[in-house]
């Protein structure tokens, strides 16, 4: 595709894309740094905060090219604080309260194996832009698929209380993963073009991953295809709208202030 953004309808498609990629890090990453002071051990507590780092550095990325492409002059740091919650295109999945531990990390673990997967594809993009970001995020977020899985694996087959609580997790997060592989008209543009995968592609690469985590975790797949959808489109649950008054309040109070 070259460094100039293509014309209509791709490029409306391509700002889309990389906001919903960014808006997904973005809350995600400030999810994660909520347990910042708060996490079960000091080794933890560090942990969760360097991935809340590094989604925050990918946000910077995607949102940042989300406004170069749609030219309205708009930044990274507008897209993250200056749009109401109807704006945001996140799913569901990453937007939920993160409960106890146990179920922050089946979230980070559902949504790392998929995060590994659309990275490894877009890698191989035609938007060079979108393949070189993804190029470096796949980097970390392997890392993160491989923190989560394995304590996924050690706290669903360690004691009778924490197998209980990572699988009522399971329960309540699974019918949420399925957002991540509903496909809609800006993915078929984006498929066609060689710029995005179709999401329902990256379904069997993430069930491969996830279910042998899960079963060496001994923790039971709940049953049913239904999906929670509509975050893609800006149909949220209330808990983000909650989030973003927190994290934006700074910049809504004091409009354009700077450090």
């Amino acid at each position: 595709m070259g460094r100039e953004p293509v014309h209509e309808p791709t490029r409306a498609a391509l700002v889309e894309f990389l906001t919903r990629m960014g808006d997904n890090t973005l809350v995600l990453g400030h999810r994660l740094s909520e347990w910042c002071g708060h996490g079960p051990a000091l080794e933890e507590d560090i942990g969760v905060a360097n991935i809340a780092l590094d989604l925050i550095g990918q946000t910077q990325f995607w949102l940042g090219l989300a406004g170069e492409v749609e030219g309205r002059g708009r930044k990274a740091d507008d897209l993250a604080f200056l749009r109401d919650v109807w704006e945001f295109r996140n799913v569901l999945l990453v937007e939920l309260p993160n409960g106890d531990y146990g179920h922050t990390l089946m979230r980070q673990f559902l949504f790392d194996a998929w995060h590994v997967e659309a990275l490894r594809a877009l890698a191989a993009s035609t938007e060079v832009r979108v393949a070189g970001i993804a190029a470096k995020a796949v980097k970390e977020a392997h890392y993160h698929l491989e923190k989560s899985a394995d304590l996924v694996v050690r706290l669903g087959d360690g004691t009778e209380e924490s197998r209980r609580r990572m699988q009522a997790a399971l329960d309540v997060l699974w019918p949420y993963a399925g957002e991540l592989f509903l496909g809609d008209a800006v993915d078929a543009v984006l498929a066609e073009a060689g710029i995005a995968p179709d999401p329902a592609s990256l379904r069997a690469a993430w069930d491969a991953t996830v279910r042998p985590i899960l079963a060496e975790a001994t923790l039971r797949v709940p049953d049913g295809t239904f999906a929670h959808k509509g975050g893609r489109r800006g149909i949220h649950t209330e808990h983000l709208g909650r989030m973003l008054a927190e994290m934006q309040f700074l910049q809504r109070a004091y409009p354009g202030a700077t450090w």
